[in-house]
């Protein structure tokens, strides 16, 4: 699972230690050397698990999709955005946790009053 692009379909093959990573982010993370660049690239798709290969140099729209599965692999990438939240579940869904001091010293309202209730329920 790659942390630089959430929604990455393949695996790249990289040419100079022909390890398996998601992108070239990872691969400079943990080697120590740069990453060569070829036109032959490899690739494993993430849907159906298999491997092939493209010419970057001849890619077309055809090309963008996996040819075992259909997956169409060349999205626009979603990375992840850092943000400040507050601990716990969303207010909007659970307000639970959010205090209101107006529910406190508001008379507490009934929609009969209790000494009739022996009369009103039988």
């Amino acid at each position: 699972m790659c942390k630089h692009i959430l929604n990455a379909q393949v695996a790249i093959r990289s040419p100079c230690c022909r390890k398996w990573f998601d992108c070239a982010e990872c691969h400079t993370e943990q080697e120590d050397h740069p990453l060569l660049q070829q036109l032959d690239m490899t690739f494993a798709c993430k849907k159906c698990k298999k491997c092939f290969r493209k010419d970057v140099e001849k890619f077309e729209d055809c090309d963008e999709y996996c040819p075992h599965c259909d997956n169409h692999y060349v999205l626009e990438a979603v990375t992840p955005t850092p943000a400040l939240q507050v601990e716990g579940e969303d207010a909007r869904i659970d307000a639970r946790m959010l205090k209101d001091d107006r529910v406190r010293s508001a008379p507490e309202r009934r929609i009969f009053d209790v000494k009739d209730a022996a009369d009103r329920l039988g």
